[in-house]
């Protein structure tokens, strides 16, 4: 996964994948999702990042599966 954060615009581009992009849904005015040619997501675009998404603090956290 690569998140892009573009501070010109207040864009930022999560890529799950490097797959092509077949097609591009827009979800709202400031949320985009690309799909690859099987419909799989492969990317999203949030417009206005700072405020819809509060792109300045990204964490990450993997949480294990347990085995009772």
């Amino acid at each position: 996964m690569n998140i892009k954060y573009f501070e010109d615009t207040d864009t930022a581009l999560l890529e799950f994948s490097g797959y092509p992009v077949f097609e591009t849904k827009e979800i709202n005015e400031n949320i985009y999702l690309d799909l690859d040619k099987d419909g799989n997501l492969i990317g999203m675009t949030l417009e206005q990042a700072m405020s819809q998404a509060n792109i300045s603090e990204v964490s990450f956290q993997q949480i294990n599966r347990q085995i009772a």
